[in-house]
């Protein structure tokens, strides 16, 4: 009689702990998705902050669907600049009817779009600490790049960038220039030798992507390069799967089922870190039997190092899946928003034959016949005005998301703790009122006495202490590019390019960009 009590207690005892572990998983589940959410919607709308009004579970992610299809289902007529009511069609209605800062819901999550620089600047300088990445964007990128510093917040992020800055100071990118100019010569020899053929267009995209993803080899892997390409291929299909998911992802839990997508997904990230551990394992061996003295000097040996190192101070330590993180980070943004600058302004070039020839003979007269070096690049001012232009017309990205993690104070507005603020870049580098009449044009004088910031207003790369580490990695290898291909080719547009910029994570060529070369005696 007594063991049966017990056992009554024991089982009572069971269902309660689970029944208790049920309610707070379940009202966990309701706080995220429904609790949180309304009463940050209801502060907003206290301080006259308003917006569309989303529909149960899936918010406005619908709308802006539709919206997008219906902006993008046609070719641009000709290569014409204004690609903001193209590429960002909900910004333009909902701005015209709520202003420049209004709320908008990304299933259950409710964002508040923001575009009024002077509150931008202080969000992106002053709250930098107390803002990130939020759950759903790492959730969302967590198979393609992980918690590389791209998706770190807090502490973890600070002690990744000062582990991975080094990697982009001065001496450091004077050794990354020959790799640079080596990869930039093969590409022209082989591009001589199909043009010898009798080949005239070519898609510059394609090109671009493969030169720089040798260059983001030869730099993060070095001698292992070959395996660094095969590494990228992946990660170019890995991206766009990832981009194709999150527009799926409407019901909460919904990453989790095992859908086409998200298998898919999984296999390729179990095969992308198969090859990326190959490499891993075959630097730690050469150092265990002696055959090196240290992991190397690309940014994987700098990882590997500062793992043996084991600097973990504040309780952070590197390990294996960080520093893969990390490296397929690097690939993602070193190489994608490279290959994107360059493929654009070769195309601004191509249909701009006057600045083509100013740039050209400006690098005549810098270079003299011969490759770039790091001195010379400061003094190709054409070049880089040509640079900063196209990347305020096709900016990588465009938006820039942020959370708050705390309140916080933002000019007149209190930012309730877990608001994503979205940023939309693309809006502000082509708004009149900033820029003026002449926005939509290509026009690089604009930066002849301007600062490259633009008082913030002009952010490519984001501002503040969260800005991308690698920018100037990344502006180095364009100018090299840029200034070696336009030595040795005339660009002109060809008559197929149909102008059709799509937002794939990044703002890309929807057909890639056909031009057609003519070798320079």
């Amino acid at each position: 009689m007594k063991l049966m009590i017990a056992m009554g207690v024991v089982l009572w005892a069971s269902f309660l702990a689970l029944l208790y572990l049920f309610i707070k998983v379940a009202y966990q589940t309701l706080d995220c998705y429904m609790l949180t959410p309304i009463r940050i919607k209801n502060i907003m709308s206290k301080q006259g902050v308003h917006g569309p009004k989303p529909g149960f579970l899936i918010g406005n992610l619908m709308d802006i669907a539709s919206l997008i299809s219906k902006s993008t289902s046609f070719d641009m007529p000709t290569v014409d600049h204004d690609i903001v009511p193209r590429l960002l069609p909900h910004y333009v209605l909902w701005s015209k009817i709520y202003g420049k800062r209004f709320i908008y819901w990304n299933g259950t999550e409710p964002r508040m779009c923001l575009a009024e620089t002077e509150l931008i600047k202080e969000l992106l300088v002053k709250h930098s600490t107390t803002s990130g990445k939020s759950w759903l964007q790492q959730q969302g990128s967590k198979h393609f790049i992980g918690r590389g510093l791209l998706m770190a917040n807090g502490q973890d992020w600070y002690h990744q960038r000062h582990i991975v800055a080094p990697a982009f100071i001065k001496d450091k990118l004077k050794s990354y220039a020959g790799y640079m100019v080596e990869c930039t010569n093969e590409l022209i020899q082989s591009m001589k030798k199909e043009v010898a053929t009798g080949r005239v267009e070519f898609e510059i995209g394609e090109y671009m992507a493969r030169l720089t993803a040798d260059i983001i080899s030869r730099t993060e892997f070095d001698s292992s390069y070959e395996k660094g390409k095969q590494i990228f291929h992946l990660l170019t299909v890995l991206q766009q799967l990832c981009a194709q998911a999150s527009r799926h992802l409407c019901l909460p839990g919904s990453r989790f089922l095992p859908s086409k997508y998200n298998r898919e997904i999984k296999s390729l990230k179990i095969e992308v870190e198969r090859l990326l551990m190959e490499i891993i394992q075959s630097r730690t061996d050469c150092v265990e039997i002696g055959r090196s003295s240290s992991y190397g000097n690309d940014l994987l040996g700098m990882l590997l190092n500062e793992m043996q190192n084991k600097r973990g101070d504040n309780g952070f330590s590197l390990n294996l899946q960080l520093i893969m993180d990390e490296c397929k980070t690097f690939f993602f943004a070193g190489h994608e928003t490279t290959a994107l600058l360059l493929t654009w302004t070769i195309m601004l070039l191509a249909t701009n034959p006057s600045w083509q020839d100013k740039v050209r003979a400006e690098v005549r007269e810098v270079c003299n016949g011969a490759s770039p070096t790091v001195e010379d690049l400061s003094k190709l001012s054409m070049l880089n005005m040509v640079i900063k232009e196209s990347l305020r017309l096709y900016p990588p990205a465009s938006v820039l998301p942020r959370m708050a993690f705390d309140d916080i104070k933002l000019g007149d507005l209190h930012i309730p703790k877990g608001l994503s603020i979205w940023i939309p870049v693309l809006a502000i580098h082509h708004s009149e009122e900033i820029w003026g009449k002449d926005v939509n044009e290509f026009n690089p004088n604009r930066f002849v006495a301007q600062s490259f910031t633009q008082g913030r207003h002009f952010m490519p790369f984001a501002a503040g202490p969260r800005n991308c580490v690698g920018q100037s990695f990344a502006l180095m290898e364009a100018k090299i590019i840029l200034s070696m291909l336009i030595s040795k080719f005339n660009f002109v547009i060809s008559d197929s390019y149909r102008h059709a910029p799509v937002v794939v994570l990044t703002i890309k060529p929807k057909y890639g960009v056909q031009v057609c070369l003519k070798p320079l005696e």
